[in-house]
């Protein structure tokens, strides 16, 4: 567990993902940059060898490095990006103790759905078009 937080926490998530887009967007509102950096590895200058991670193993779960170095993934990126955001009541469930193991199956559980949830509605709508042409998906 983290003790001291090296800030910035920088956030690698996926744009692409309607709902992560929408819990990014929450998190641009409120994180302080000096806190905070949110870097989307869907856009295509990302190149994932800078981080040491290929692209698939940032879309399977969540990932978040500090300043110093130190990982944290899944549930834990989670909480320490919405503590850097200022939102530690939002944060607080997820450090109780006898809650967690249902928090990991719930998250594992969305992490094997989410590549399958891209026909929900994106906050940035233009964001699936591409050469004058939109990706829209059917129910």
């Amino acid at each position: 567990m983290i003790n001291q937080p090296q800030w910035p926490l920088t956030l690698y998530f996926d744009g692409d993902c309607p709902l992560c887009a929408r819990e990014i967007q929450l998190l641009r509102r409120r994180a302080d940059e000096h806190r905070l950096n949110l870097v989307d590895i869907s856009l295509g200058d990302f190149d994932p060898a800078v981080v040491g991670q290929s692209k698939q193993t940032l879309q399977d779960c969540l990932h978040a490095r500090f300043a110093d170095g130190q990982w944290v993934t899944g549930l834990d990126a989670t909480l320490w990006s919405w503590r850097a955001a200022g939102l530690d009541r939002w944060a607080v469930p997820l450090t109780w103790k006898p809650l967690r193991p249902l928090l990991e199956l719930g998250y594992l559980l969305f992490c094997r759905l989410r590549p399958h949830l891209n026909w929900l509605p994106h906050p940035q709508g233009s964001k699936r078009c591409t050469d004058k042409q939109c990706d829209i998906h059917q129910r």
